[in-house]
């Protein structure tokens, strides 16, 4: 079995690879361009590389899917590595399961606290402190410290935001007149004293965290 960090390592290096070779080929002035700024980021791969150093500086673990197939092997993958097949897996809200993943052989349960995983989707993916912003549609009316201490989180690149701020303008977007109650933030994978807590972030407790991205982008 592989490891999560080999995984990600493989697939991270063979997207940028394939980004590459299927980029069309560019006339002598456009390419004289893009040779003075090939060391600029565009604005998406720059909000995606920050969340996910900050994420993982976090403690966060984090894996990237280009389709649903990586994304269902890199889930089972998590699942198998940790020895969780048969443990309690908390899902409160089961509606997204299929935009991710099919045919999965667990059992999930919608109520039970004190199982040993939870699997969730989010709102967004704050790039510039690497958390995540969860609402009501995904914990309910629970506070992050009463939920599992280990928590898998499907996602989607459409979801990166560069800040808190904008991730809470893009909910109020989203669900305009029926804005969800209880938003707040995952942050704390590896906590330190140190660390400043802010309205999102109180009252929370560290959790170990996997992140698996699909592109949809």
């Amino acid at each position: 079995m592989l490891s999560i960090n080999y995984l990600y390592t493989k697939q991270h290096l063979l997207r940028k690879f394939f980004k590459n070779l299927l980029k069309p080929q560019k006339d002598n002035a456009e390419s004289q361009i893009e040779e003075d700024f090939k060391y600029l980021p565009s604005k998406d791969d720059l909000v995606e590389e920050k969340f996910t150093k900050n994420f993982t500086n976090n403690g966060g673990k984090f894996l990237y899917a280009s389709n649903k197939d990586e994304f269902q092997e890199y889930f089972n993958t998590v699942i198998s590595e940790n020895k969780w097949n048969n443990k309690s897996i908390l899902c409160l809200n089961e509606n997204f399961l299929n935009d991710y993943i099919e045919n999965v052989q667990l059992e999930f349960n919608k109520t039970n606290l004190n199982s040993h995983i939870l699997v969730t989707s989010c709102e967004f993916l704050v790039a510039n402190d690497g958390s995540i912003l969860v609402s009501a549609k995904q914990i309910q009316s629970y506070k992050i410290k009463d939920i599992p201490n280990n928590i898998v989180v499907f996602a989607k690149t459409s979801q990166l935001s560069e800040t808190v701020s904008k991730g809470l303008e893009g909910i109020r977007i989203k669900y305009s007149n029926n804005l969800p109650s209880n938003i707040t933030s995952i942050k704390n994978f590896n906590v330190e004293e140190k660390e400043k807590l802010n309205f999102l972030t109180y009252g929370t407790s560290s959790k170990n965290l996997y992140l698996i991205l699909l592109e949809d982008l």
